[in-house]
């Protein structure tokens, strides 16, 4: 009898193992402000008893340069950053490989068109968050204009002017410089950047703030009405409290970006990074991720899983017509020009 008593006690005790393998286990999210939902964290911690621990950063520039200072020892285990810093982070060796996504059982729900990215082409590195599109937004209550031109925003009327907002990073704002002047995303040509450097100055004098966070907070209470700005979060801000808070579609294009799940390297909790990746895969948890940060994604069968008022999002409808310009990885010379302007503009 005492036999049998121990082979259930074993047997018990395997079975409590096997259900909780991930319960003392812990998952270090780095990512934008902002994206990262308290329903989406509460659902991957009920079902897998992973602790989801979350810091934030503003650009990916800013991510960029922390996943270089720390060399391998940031303490994260995923990070989100665009398609071309993706690019660049493979390069630099900054993320960790990552066996076996193809054969994650979610992974049969991405697009066709978004497996094997450019960025990525043997789907080692990464797996897809959202994706959208960076401009800018503006209070159509307190605006005469309608964002059909991409100068209004560069070269504001007397209205905006003192009223405007602007990334605190190069990344995009450069982008819609290209844009409004018609040159090409990592130009080598100095006389273009010089173009792009003189519009940015001229800009200057009617910005208020350069910041990347508290946007919509920003144009909530009036102090900007204006806001560089990404779609979905501009209809974030539309839902919550600012009807008439628009994203404009200007004839010359907005700046796409393409967000991605990604190991940097020398993380730790490798397993449970892998478990998120494959976690966020399944469309109904995609769906909770877009029904809150109101961006679209790479997994079609979340729409039956959308809200209504997603479904019916204008501020992320890309009218015909309109480029959608995604942006590159920039080679050392256009990167160094970037690099020249951005300093010089915020001098």
């Amino acid at each position: 009898m005492n036999k049998i008593l121990k082979f259930f006690s074993f047997c018990v005790a395997i079975t409590l193992i096997s259900s909780s393998s991930f319960a003392a286990g812990k998952l270090n999210l780095y990512n934008w402000s902002d994206y990262t939902p308290d329903e989406l964290v509460k659902k991957f911690e009920a079902e897998t008893g992973i602790q989801v621990i979350i810091d934030t950063y503003d650009s990916n520039e800013t991510l960029l340069a922390k996943l270089q200072a720390a060399g391998g020892s940031t303490g994260y285990d995923l990070a989100v950053p665009s398609q071309h810093f993706v690019e660049i982070m493979i390069k630099e060796g900054l993320l960790e490989k990552v066996s076996g996504i193809k054969d994650m059982p979610n992974y049969k729900y991405v697009a066709k068109q978004f497996q094997n990215p450019s960025f990525d082409p043997m789907q080692e590195y990464s797996t897809p968050y959202q994706m959208g599109s960076a401009g800018f937004a503006f209070r159509a209550d307190s605006y005469s204009g309608d964002g059909s031109s991409m100068m209004e925003f560069f070269k504001p009327n007397d209205e905006v002017c003192g009223k405007l907002a602007v990334f605190k990073s190069p990344e995009e704002v450069v982008n819609m410089a290209h844009l409004a002047l018609g040159s090409n995303f990592c130009s080598e040509d100095p006389n273009e950047m010089q173009a792009v450097l003189d519009l940015m100055l001229e800009q200057k004098k009617c910005v208020k703030v350069y910041s990347s966070e508290g946007i919509n907070d920003r144009l909530k209470s009036g102090e900007v009405i204006m806001h560089a700005h990404w779609d979905g979060y501009s209809q974030v801000g539309k839902w919550e409290y600012m009807d008439d808070l628009t994203y404009a579609y200007p004839k010359e294009g907005v700046v796409g970006w393409f967000d991605s799940l990604v190991m940097p390297k020398g993380a730790k909790n490798v397993k449970e990074a892998k478990a998120f990746m494959n976690f966020l895969m399944d469309p109904e948890n995609m769906a909770i991720l877009s029904n809150n940060a109101a961006y679209a994604n790479a997994i079609p069968e979340s729409q039956k899983y959308l809200s209504d008022k997603m479904k019916n999002a204008t501020n992320i409808q890309v009218p015909e017509g309109v480029p959608v310009v995604f942006g590159q990885a920039c080679n050392e010379k256009a990167q160094s020009l970037i690099d020249k302007v951005w300093t010089r503009v915020m001098q």
